[in-house]
């Protein structure tokens, strides 16, 4: 029975009309959006929740959508005391405080499409990755994979994760910003998965010069319907083959998420310029014994040059600066 049904008799029809029932559970965490106006009713909401489900110990109220670069949503405890739970997702499992980092449950089949893909020995970067729904699985395959998270409450469960997973040898980790090009190793990937912040959409310009020849790059963004032919023209005139594109779910009115898979065939209007890497780079061997330093080695600038003619643009650092 619908949560809307089961409330009906505990709150005035009216109230519960503004209400539209739905909640996510992540582990044994339900997590529900209570509009204005059903204040007296949060604890009625949360109790009803908890009876519907016997593997639920703790409610959230989200009260502020997610924002700041941590990505994250603000809550509030209706019902429990804690706020970190074990979520498990084909076969792995993740520990989290829901509070502390970005997770979408709504995901889970998207990533098993994707990291289905992956293929023993491939070389595969994951940027923005969280507390490693992308990363663990793709190294669970045989792939090496360079996972990086700016968010250290993220990073911190990150590697919680790998070694509950047990794929620590597979895994190099980089607890800083996905656009600073200097954090990555000297090579190129095979596959890149990009599950896309909102409005960060220029990472694609920033990491594709680093894919190798006939890579994959599966990009996700968050667009309106009628902007995806223009999207797609825009990929092919950057030297991409697109092999599959998809809606992943709305996230507001009118905007979904979309995920792009991209095959690298010949980038156009891009150059390189040797840079210096700084140090401080885990490597899985370094991950073991908890160090982690390593000298600092030749890099590249990347620099984009727009086909409209205008100046060329630098994009491997944290923000496009002219030349």
């Amino acid at each position: 029975m619908l949560l809307k049904d089961l409330l009906r008799g505990s709150i005035p029809d009216d109230a519960l009309e503004r209400f539209s029932g739905h909640f996510d559970v992540i582990g044994n965490i339900a997590i529900v959006s209570i509009p204005r106006g059903l204040e007296d009713y949060k604890k009625t909401i949360a109790e009803t929740i908890l009876a519907s489900r016997k593997n639920i110990s703790t409610v959230l109220n989200k009260v502020h959508k997610v924002s700041s670069e941590a990505r994250t949503a603000s809550y509030e405890i209706l019902i429990g005391d804690t706020t970190i739970t074990r979520y498990r997702e084909f076969g792995f499992q993740y520990c989290f405080d829901v509070t502390k980092v970005f997770f979408n449950v709504h995901m889970a089949h998207e990533r098993m499409r994707v990291t289905n893909q992956v293929e023993p020995g491939e070389h595969v970067l994951v940027p923005f990755c969280g507390v490693g729904p992308f990363a663990i699985p793709a190294a669970a395959r045989g792939a090496q994979v360079v996972a990086i998270e700016q968010n250290p409450n993220a990073y911190t469960w990150l590697q919680e994760n790998i070694a509950l997973n047990h794929v620590r040898k597979n895994i190099t980790t980089i607890n800083g910003n996905a656009k600073d090009t200097r954090l990555l190793p000297d090579t190129r990937f095979d596959r890149i998965i990009i599950p896309t912040p909102y409005g960060m959409d220029s990472i694609l310009d920033v990491l594709a010069p680093f894919t190798a020849r006939d890579g994959m790059i599966h990009f996700y963004t968050f667009r309106a319907r009628n902007e995806i032919t223009a999207l797609v023209e825009d990929y092919a005139g950057k030297g991409f083959d697109l092999t599959y594109q998809n809606s992943c779910g709305n996230v507001a009115p009118g905007i979904s998420r979309w995920v792009f898979d991209l095959i690298k065939k010949g980038l156009t209007g891009y150059s390189f310029l040797p840079q210096c890497r700084p140090k401080g780079i885990m490597h899985p061997s370094s991950q073991q014994d908890g160090s982690g330093s390593r000298s600092p080695r030749s890099r590249t600038l990347i620099r984009w040059h727009p086909p409209d003619g205008g100046g060329p643009q630098e994009i491997g650092r944290d923000r496009v600066l002219a030349p």
